[in-house]
């Protein structure tokens, strides 16, 4: 069984990369460095423009794969960048988040479209503070909210997803991520949700179990 994870080399994606590869799974990433932990790599190249980009990543999956289909495209790219309308800087977060989340999530779809198996599942990276106003994280609340869009309509008939395929966001509040704890070291990590128990309930769902109706 073959899964890609899209952000490889994350603090949530290396996680998820080393949960599949110990259940068994062939498991292909996708990142901007390589991940060696996995099965293949596929790199992003920051240079290309959104189109470029899923042209490029799309055929070097397409290649590595050689015809086989995938269980599951699981999207774990992305980032966190705060800002309201006084900050300067706000809009160039706005772009970075959009080209984390949203770029990185068509890109899955585009991959999904094309080789996900019948019946596959795809993930995409939203978040639950997304669902009403972010006014403290603007840039970053738009994307989420772009991206738990794209989740809608990928679920819904006539997506091009394969027959049967699966579509679902997942939105946490905060995952306890080396980055959230070096940036909230006083939080109380407790309440945070486990990387480990996200790639957990993601095999699950890859293997078609457990998912939400």
């Amino acid at each position: 069984m073959k899964v890609l994870v899209y952000g490889g080399c994350g603090g949530l994606g290396r996680v998820i990369v080393q949960h599949f590869k110990a259940a068994g799974f062939y498991v292909l990433s996708v990142d901007i460095p390589e991940n060696k932990e996995a099965d293949a790599c596929v790199q992003v190249n920051l240079a290309d423009d959104w189109i470029a980009q899923e042209t490029n990543i799309a055929k070097k999956v397409l290649d590595v794969l050689k015809g086989d289909k995938l269980e599951a495209v699981i999207n774990v790219a992305g980032g966190w960048a705060g800002g309201n309308t006084q900050d300067p800087d706000w809009v160039k977060n706005a772009d970075l988040m959009w080209k984390q989340s949203v770029w990185s999530s068509t890109i899955a779809a585009t991959i999904a479209a094309k080789a996900l198996k019948e019946g596959g599942l795809l993930v995409l990276p939203g978040a639950h503070p997304a669902i009403a106003g972010t006014p403290g994280m603007m840039g970053y609340g738009m994307a989420k909210a772009a991206v738990h869009q794209l989740v809608k309509s990928l679920g819904a008939s006539g997506s091009g997803l394969p027959e049967g395929a699966c579509a679902l966001g997942i939105l946490p509040i905060t995952m306890d991520t080396p980055m959230n704890r070096k940036f909230m070291p006083n939080a109380d990590f407790s309440t945070w949700t486990p990387l480990s128990e996200v790639a957990d309930t993601l095999e699950k769902w890859s293997r078609g179990q457990q998912r939400p109706a």
